[in-house]
């Protein structure tokens, strides 16, 4: 009770004394005798409830819940209601214009984005690819203001610095809140999203632009509100498409701090430009479409906004996301092509911003390789590799385009120069390690292939590179090979330590030798070893004659010796030319399609000299069974390992081994060994997947 008392007398003493009475007046000046009075008095009674209502409601009701509901009637906006509102509410005062904030000004373009967008306009596409390029561009209209018009649309913080989720772009990959049209908080404050620390891009925007806020720290409950936009993956094809830079990596998490307390945090890329932040709302709402799923709705939405403004990147670029989408779904080429135009087009936009620029030119190289168009990929990553020199994910990128062209040679003076700026980048390694073994300096390579695994860096963990560092390790006499194709298998990339083949189809009956029985082919294998000598003539007569049909083996598979080989059928093509000097045989042969219709294996004589030794090797597939006839054995000295058991041929008769597994061959008598090999499907591949497996 002493307590309210106080409070009581208190606000009487602070309650405001009676100010002089207005005096009205009239439109010409004149004093308004006839409503001064009333006035008066209508003045001192809402000053005197007001004062009441200051002693006896703040006595009761604390003052912060309830300041907020007399709001409206201060409306000279001085915090407390006095004369001057009361006039206002008489009518004696027009009431004040408030004062409209103006909205916030997108910081201006850096200097770096102007740099790269003039290079790109000045550069001009290496001549490999013209024909690849194909501009459908709008014709370009006058220039945006673009500052005013931001003005006039009166766009939030948030819907100018909006920043696209990509989800099919691999340097910005990232997980993206639900959308949620409230992301503005109570305070105000704009939400962004950081990346996490990392060295800058030199030739990057300024990475402090546009910082309007930042990031709440995650909770349990947030975390579990975010998800990743389920679009449809093309299928991968080429070892670069699975490396990241760290500098291509986003994460986006929530957080709660102040600006100050980013410090070392970046935001995502900058894909929106000044003009594009004052059309947001149009293309986020084409952009929902397309998270969605629903790509051809996304399609007509982004083609709308192109033809409603031709100088926006993002609509551009959205649209081009959008074809690429449409061309997944419908597994169509044409549509693909369209959006490789259209990615070329939103890069070269004036004024897009350098990350809409790389995110489009790298999707486009992925596109064009996607679609065979392999001198047209490389001479886009080019360019890229131009515009934007420092980034070494670019330059590893180029050089696995390179090597998908079989230009080995500019592939390893890319990886050289990589290897200079950055020692350590495994990615880098292991192809330069790759390329060495390609040419035979096998010791070299070593390093190169084990450092590279080992910093299990993006990319690098590929089959490939086990498999080729384990045969660059067995060659020069070092069993741990055997560790790292233990690895390889631990990691999927091998069926077991022994069977190593890379392109397979899953759940073959898989083991090293076989019976013509377990095969099913019992038909073919008896023509043949009932038809041995038919075959052995026919390979003598071509390998005595003087034209040299025989060819020497070129996979590089042999320590030393002399192999020859001469093909008849080749993934599953007969060589006709082949088989006019051997007809009989192939005759035999055409009535057999488990053997001449395998995409994925050869028909060919094999001739090997004495002193031959072929490395320890797997072949390319588990998709083939291998039978050898034999024509002319020697008695001792001819052997083949595959796995742990190791056979000899008999003249008529035929082996039957999976070379999928490991094998080696000894060629130590004292005459030549003469083979005919024959490659048959594996029996257990039904006839749809024999048609439409891949050749190799």
């Amino acid at each position: 009770m002493g307590q309210k008392k106080n409070s009581r007398s208190q606000a009487k003493k602070e309650a405001p004394s009676p100010p002089p009475p207005p005096v009205a007046v009239s439109k010409n000046g004149r004093k308004a005798e006839g409503n001064s009075i009333f006035s008066w008095i209508f003045v001192l009674a809402l000053l005197g409830a007001w004062t009441a209502v200051g002693v006896v409601w703040f006595d009761i009701v604390d003052y912060d819940t309830v300041v907020g509901t007399l709001v409206p009637y201060d409306i000279d906006g001085d915090g407390h209601l006095g004369l001057e509102d009361a006039k206002v509410l008489l009518g004696l005062k027009e009431k004040p214009v408030a004062r409209e904030t103006p909205p916030h000004t997108p910081v201006t373009d850096t200097s770096d984005e102007q740099d790269v967008r003039s290079d790109l306009r000045r550069e001009a596409e290496p001549t490999v690819a013209k024909s690849e390029f194909v501009n459908t561009a709008s014709s370009e209209q006058d220039s945006f203001n673009v500052d005013s018009t931001a003005a006039d649309a009166g766009l939030s913080r948030l819907e100018q610095e909006f920043t696209p989720f990509d989800p099919i772009e691999a340097n910005f990959d990232s997980f993206l809140q639900e959308e949620n049209p409230d992301t503005i908080d109570t305070t105000g404050e704009l939400v962004v999203e950081y990346l996490p620390e990392e060295t800058e891009d030199p030739r990057a925007p300024d990475s402090t632009q546009d910082m309007e806020g930042a990031n709440p720290e995650p909770t349990a409950e947030s975390a579990a509100e975010v998800t990743q936009d389920s679009t449809p993956v093309l299928p991968e094809t080429t070892a670069q498409s699975a490396q990241q830079s760290p500098q291509d990596t986003t994460q986006s998490n929530t957080a709660e701090e102040t600006p100050t307390e980013v410090t070392g945090k970046k935001k995502k890329p900058k894909m929106f430009n000044k003009f594009d932040k004052t059309i947001k709302s149009e293309i986020d709402t084409a952009e929902k479409l397309r998270k969605k799923g629903k790509a051809e709705e996304a399609l007509r939405a982004f083609e709308g906004l192109v033809q409603k403004y031709p100088h926006s990147p993002r609509s551009r670029y959205g649209k081009a996301q959008s074809e690429d989408d449409v061309a997944e779904k419908l597994r169509s080429n044409d549509m693909l092509l369209k959006a490789v135009n259209s990615y070329k087009e939103a890069a070269e936009l004036p004024d897009a911003p350098v990350a809409l620029i790389k995110a489009a030119l790298k999707r486009r190289a992925d596109r064009q390789q996607f679609l065979g168009r392999m001198r047209g990929s490389l001479a886009t990553l080019q360019l890229l590799v131009q515009t934007f020199p420092d980034d070494i994910a670019l330059q590893n990128d180029l050089g696995v385009a390179y090597l998908l062209i079989g230009d080995n040679k500019a592939a390893k003076k890319v990886y050289e120069e990589v290897l200079v700026k950055a020692p350590s980048d495994g990615f880098a390694k292991v192809h330069y390690g790759f390329i060495l073994k390609s040419e035979n300096k096998i010791a070299e390579s070593i390093p190169y292939l084990r450092e590279g695994l080992e910093s299990e860096a993006a990319g690098t963990d590929d089959g490939r590179f086990y498999f080729h560092l384990g045969d660059a390790l067995q060659r020069v006499g070092d069993q741990s090979a055997y560790e790292w194709y233990e690895r390889g298998h631990k990691r999927g990339h091998f069926a077991s330590v022994w069977q190593r083949s890379l392109y397979n189809v899953n759940g073959l009956r898989a083991q090293p030798w076989w019976t013509a029985k377990e095969t099913g082919y019992t038909d073919l294998v008896k023509t043949l070893e009932r038809n041995w000598i038919t075959i052995r003539d026919e390979a003598l007569s071509v390998m005595n004659a003087s034209s040299g049909l025989f060819v020497a083996e070129d996979e590089n598979l042999r320590e030393k010796g002399d192999w020859g080989q001469f093909t008849l059928w080749q993934q599953g093509r007969k060589v006709a030319s082949s088989c006019r000097s051997v007809p009989k045989t192939c005759a035999l042969l055409d009535r057999y399609p488990e053997a001449t219709s395998c995409k994925r294996g050869q028909i060919k004589f094999s001739v090997m000299q004495p002193g031959t030794h072929v490395w320890p090797h797997t072949g390319p597939t588990n998709c083939r069974l291998r039978m050898h006839l034999g024509l002319v054995i020697p008695r001792d000295g001819c052997r083949i390992r595959c796995t742990d058991h190791t056979r000899g041929w008999e003249e008529g008769k035929v082996l039957i081994f999976d070379d999928s597994f490991e094998h080696e061959v000894w060629q130590d008598a004292d005459s030549y060994r003469l083979i005919f090999i024959v490659d048959v499907w594996h029996p257990e591949l039904s006839q749809t997947q024999r048609q439409t497996l891949s050749p190799i």
